[in-house]
């Protein structure tokens, strides 16, 4: 395994921990906890494929009222072209990042990770993913974002359209 994945790995493992422990070092109010399930669909922006969809759940731990920290995992889908020799390129992505509300429920998003090739051949890529998006009062999450996977030797991105709905844990 590669540093940068082992790093990864790690750090998502890490925050993974500390979204689970629950510590009120300065209070008794515990901040809201959510599970989010999307649907994402996305159009390429690397011409050899057609379109991307796939899903996600996502853990989002409140930090305050404006900031919150996001674990998401789930899986992706980008379909190739007819004109082009080869396989769909699919992958797991797992993602760590924040969400800063710059209104009452608009943000902007990031979010660093891994995608893991579900095929044989496809390696992991390093997922960067800058996004905006609003979040309504009955647990609609709707969210635009740009996802971008870097490969050795390669890369693959999308814009992608996340509609999702919340449950608070």
């Amino acid at each position: 395994m590669k540093k940068s994945t082992k790093f990864l790995a790690t750090a998502a493992a890490a925050l993974a921990i500390f979204f689970t422990t629950n510590v009120n070092a300065q209070s008794g109010d515990s901040k809201a906890l959510r599970l989010g399930i999307g649907l994402n669909l996305g159009v390429p922006t690397t011409k050899a494929y057609s379109f991307a969809v796939g899903g996600d759940l996502r853990l989002q731990k409140d930090f305050s009222s404006n900031i919150s920290g996001i674990l998401s995992a789930g899986y992706t889908n980008f379909s190739l072209k007819d004109d082009y020799i080869g396989d769909d390129l699919s992958m797991i992505p797992v993602k760590a990042g924040a969400k800063i509300f710059f209104a009452e429920s608009a943000y902007f998003s990031g979010e660093l990770g891994a995608g893991f090739g579900t095929k044989d051949g496809q390696k992991t890529a390093f997922l960067w993913a800058p996004g905006v998006g609003y979040g309504f009062d009955n647990g609609l999450d709707l969210g635009l974002r740009y996802e971008g996977a870097e490969y050795n030797g390669g890369s693959v991105g999308q814009v992608a359209l996340r509609i999702a709905y919340g449950f608070r844990l």
